[in-house]
């Protein structure tokens, strides 16, 4: 079995050390481990030109056009059976690197477009994605933060796990973590993330969440979005309504919604019909003169300004 920690933060600094102790509990089970900083990669922003998921869907493989190191930490991260980010929280939520690797994942990493892509090719319609893109996998993360401004953190490590429907099981928040390191509990807390998931990673198919459990019961999140047609969990996009029980919140919603959430295989292949619908609407448009008009009025009009 192999645990792979990434890190990001400074070198040596809290972020570093919290992975490293997760990744030494891992190590007293037999694990064998890795360690990557994300300090120490190039890993460029997405640039939106969606050639990977349009290389998918056209039985073209899955590759991205930008050259760096984000193919390297992906092959590292295909080749772990459980994986922990230890990452800083920044403006309360997730440092923007991880941001960036969250937007690579982007339609490329996600489960069902993958699925579909394997059944294309099984189908002779194309070549095979590699394998391991759905393959099974534990994840957990630490969001370490200096202060209490945290609440978005954990909802964006879910988003990135959802993806490509890797399996959750810690999602800890450490604020006021300056000096974490003297804080025993805090170091307990993160050897003990390391045991949980190579118990889940060696019995993937059994394995469960073991964070706090939050306020939404599928998800476990504590983001939501109000709206007139009811309240939508910020992670799963399940619609339902708040309730209090004595000095608890809970989101309470119909069983019918589970079929739509965002981390549920079916809830993707509605996501994944959506886009190839909505890309098959843009792809006409692209191509009336109508379109290119309109498109002409703005860069006739306006035009970028660069070093």
């Amino acid at each position: 079995m192999k645990i792979l920690g990434i890190s990001g933060g400074t070198k040596n600094g809290a972020n570093d050390c919290m992975c490293k102790e997760a990744l030494l509990a891992a190590k007293e089970q037999g694990a064998e481990i890795e360690f990557v900083r994300l300090v120490d990669l190039n890993i460029q922003h997405c640039t939106g030109c969606k050639a990977c998921v349009m290389s998918i869907f056209s039985g073209r493989g899955n590759q991205c056009v930008l050259k760096d190191d984000f193919e390297w930490l992906l092959d590292r991260m295909m080749d772990a059976d459980g994986i922990i980010f230890s990452i800083p929280i920044f403006e309360k939520c997730a440092m923007g690197k991880f941001h960036t690797i969250m937007d690579r994942f982007g339609p490329r990493m996600g489960h069902v477009h993958n699925v579909i892509a394997t059944q294309m090719a099984a189908e002779g319609k194309g070549k095979p994605v590699d394998p391991r893109y759905i393959q099974p996998r534990a994840v957990s993360y630490m969001g370490i933060g200096g202060s209490d401004w945290a609440t978005q953190v954990q909802c964006d490590f879910s988003l990135h796990a959802l993806t490509a429907m890797w399996k959750l099981i810690d999602n800890e928040v450490f604020t006021w973590s300056l000096g974490i390191l003297m804080d025993e509990k805090k170091v307990a807390r993160a050897h003990q993330i390391g045991l949980n998931l190579v118990k889940a990673a060696s019995d993937i198919e059994h394995a469960s969440y073991q964070g706090d459990k939050g306020v939404c019961p599928h998800c476990h999140s504590r983001n939501f979005f109000f709206e007139e047609k009811g309240v939508i969990c910020g992670t799963c996009g399940i619609i339902g309504k708040i309730v209090t029980e004595g000095d608890r919140y809970q989101f309470e919603f119909s069983e019918d919604q589970l079929k739509h959430a965002h981390d549920t295989v079916s809830g993707q292949f509605i996501h994944a019909e959506d886009i190839q619908k909505n890309e098959g609407e843009l792809g006409k448009a692209s191509r009336s003169e109508d379109y290119r008009k309109k498109v002409s009025r703005y860069t006739d009009a306006v035009t970028a300004v660069h070093p």
